[in-house]
């Protein structure tokens, strides 16, 4: 595997061995579509995403697996050598630990296997908003397994739709993508009461934007 070497050195045997495990799992999924080189660069760039903000390293191969198959799937539309027809939709906002989590939650509920949901931001955070997660709860979608995680070109290359929520100028504009801005409350700082409003105006658009993407809601 190629990474530099200052990651190496920090990295411990177990997690060592995790990333192993994780490319190989990646390249089982996407051999057919891409090379070694190409699993490992995206595997090993994810890592480094997450490397510099995170408070328990134990759990970063996971997410980089997680993140890497995330953006491989992407690629493999943007290059069309998978598509599984689905409607795409991504959202973005800061920090992807409240208001686009909770769109992303509703719609990946609402839409099942019909549609494909993603999410982003443009200075991710740590972890997602525990009131959020809360909040959620209420409504028996559980986003707390969520994490945040930045945008990449590929992954908005492959949206069908991006729903921006607050980043302004830092959210990525590419050609050929429908964009469209929710003006919506930061839930930040906020509590579950606080929140709830911001929760429920979230549903109400998913909904509708679900409605004019022709996708049949499961539940």
């Amino acid at each position: 595997m190629t990474q530099n070497i200052e990651t190496i050195r920090e990295l411990s045997i177990d997690q060592r061995l995790a990333l192993k495990t994780a490319a190989t799992q990646l390249l089982t999924e996407f051999g057919d579509m891409f090379g070694v080189e190409t699993i490992e660069r995206f595997l090993h760039s994810s890592y480094d995403q997450f490397a510099g903000r995170a408070t328990v390293v134990n759990f970063l191969p996971l997410l980089a697996e997680r993140f890497a198959r995330q953006r491989l799937r992407a690629l493999a539309k943007v290059e069309g050598k998978s598509d599984n027809g689905l409607p795409t939709v991504l959202f973005l906002c800061t920090h992807n630990a409240g208001r686009s989590q909770m769109a992303m939650g509703f719609f990946e509920h609402l839409a099942g296997d019909n549609a494909v949901a993603w999410s982003g931001g443009s200075e991710p955070g740590i972890s997602v908003n525990s009131e959020a997660v809360a909040a959620m709860a209420e409504r028996g979608i559980d986003i707390s397994h969520e994490y945040p995680k930045p945008w990449t070109d590929e992954v908005v290359r492959a949206a069908d739709v991006v729903i921006t929520m607050g980043c302004g100028d830092a959210c990525p504009v590419f050609p050929g993508r429908r964009y469209e801005e929710w003006v919506l409350a930061d839930p930040a700082g906020l509590d579950v009461d606080a929140i709830r409003p911001i929760r429920d105006d979230i549903e109400r658009r998913v909904r509708a934007l679900l409605e004019e993407l022709d996708v049949t809601v499961a539940a």
